[in-house]
């Protein structure tokens, strides 16, 4: 799978894990001279804290679209080390 945003891929690989319909991406398969840690964090009940990059192409944010849990809860341990994405991102 892929995930791309104006124009650009920014992660790509066939180990996805896929929850509540977000595809999950193995942190080292992003391309990270497009993200930018961002200081946004939002928490979820079942999966802890999230943490956020803004994706940068061509010069152009789109701020906290995507999403990591460096520390999940032991129910989400299985998207550790990956990240999700939103906003206007594309997955195929």
């Amino acid at each position: 799978m892929q995930a791309s945003w104006n124009g650009a891929v920014i992660a790509s690989s066939d180990d996805i894990v896929k929850v509540e319909g977000n595809a999950y991406f193995p942190a080292e398969s992003l391309v990270m001279e497009h993200f930018q840690p961002s200081d946004h964090r939002t928490t979820c009940g079942w999966k802890g804290e999230a943490h956020y990059y803004d994706v940068v192409v061509n010069g152009q944010v789109n701020s906290n679209a995507a999403w990591f849990y460096p520390e999940p809860k032991s129910a989400a341990a299985e998207i550790k080390g990956r990240v999700a994405f939103w906003r206007g991102v594309t997955v195929s």
